[in-house]
Formats: structure tokens, sequence, C-alpha cells
């Protein structure tokens, strides 16, 4: 990876950290979404709103996949970067499949239920008909921590 892609990696994860800030504040688990066109334009950014909007499915990727579908007009984003601070779910990671996100870039590995990578890996498995680009670990540390500090203050 070149120094301007990292750069341009971090920056788009900084902000998405943020939106995750933003969704624990609120009393939701902080995760953050941000997605970016082929020239690196802003198309959409999201929270987890789960909590708020009384719907499991309200996951910050899935919502920023809608609204980026929106600004579009299209729901193929294989030209698409999507940033979040988590590894995606399984709802999630199906999602991405199915919108033929172009690349994935996520924060921290979610040892419970990461379906990119850690517990299963949804992209690469026979049943997806989708190949992206995955790139995992960008302020992985920063995400893990924001997590961390959220569900020790939570249980407390």
């Amino acid at each position: 990876m070149n120094p301007s892609t990292y750069e341009t990696h971090q920056k788009w994860m900084s902000r998405a950290i943020e939106l995750a800030q933003t969704a624990g504040e609120a009393g939701e688990v902080p995760v953050g979404a941000v997605i970016i066109d082929a020239d690196g334009n802003l198309l959409a950014e999201a929270e987890n709103r789960k909590e708020r909007d009384k719907d499991p499915t309200a996951h910050a990727e899935i919502i920023a996949l809608r609204t980026a579908g929106k600004a579009l007009q299209d729901w193929h984003l294989n030209q698409c970067t999507l940033y979040v601070t988590l590894e995606p779910c399984p709802m999630c990671a199906g999602a991405i499949v199915q919108a033929r996100l172009g690349i994935l870039v996520y924060g921290a590995d979610d040892p419970k239920t990461g379906a990119v990578r850690t517990v299963a890996n949804i992209p690469d498995s026979a049943c997806s008909n989708h190949r992206l680009s995955v790139i995992g670990g960008i302020l992985e540390s920063t995400c893990r921590q924001q997590l961390q500090s959220w569900f020790k203050q939570k249980r407390q």
C-alpha cells in the first residue's frame, strides 16, 4: 500500500471513528461507516442506530449502503470503498456482497461475529457471487479501544 493510499484510508477511518463516537454517546454500540466513490468523494456516512430506530438491521454499514445507493441512483457500488470501524457481521457482510462493493476497509477485527475474516469469510465463500478487496487493521488500535471503553462503561 503506497503512503498516499494509507493516508486516504486513515482520513476516512478517522471520520468513521467520529461517527462511532456519536453512536456511543447516544447509547448505541460505537460503530461508524463512510462510503466514498472512485474519485474520493463522500457518498454516505452513518453510525449504528439500532436502539434509536428500534431496527435490528440499522447497523452503520447497512445505513451507509442504502444512502450511497440512493446518492448514486444505483445499488451497484463496485466503484466504491466502505470504511467501517469494526469488521462487519454476517448480515452486513452479506449486504456488502449484494451491493457489489469494490473495497472494504475496516478497523478492528470482531472475534465474536466478524464475517469477513475473523469468524467467517462471507465475501470469499462459495455462496458469494462477487469478490471484493478487503483491507483490515486501519487505525485498529483506536477502533478497538473505542469499543472496549464503551463496553466497559456500559457494564459498570
